[in-house]
């Protein structure tokens, strides 16, 4: 599982663009983009593999 600080680390996006992708109503929204998981009332974090495959989707995009 990874918290939020590493998600930014792993993918290069900031906080709130994280947040951005997961938000359906807004523009930068991608409903490829893992969703979080509550681990607690205030903790959230992802899985990890589905980060890693979200950038090898992104990386084959380019291709």
């Amino acid at each position: 599982m990874l918290r939020i600080k590493q998600v930014k680390e792993r993918t290069g996006l900031s906080r709130s663009t994280i947040y951005n992708k997961m938000d359906p109503s807004s523009p930068f929204h991608d409903p490829d983009f893992p969703r979080r998981v509550h681990l607690g009332r205030a903790s959230v974090a992802w899985e990890e593999n589905e980060i890693d495959e979200w950038l090898h989707k992104r990386m084959n995009l380019r291709d």
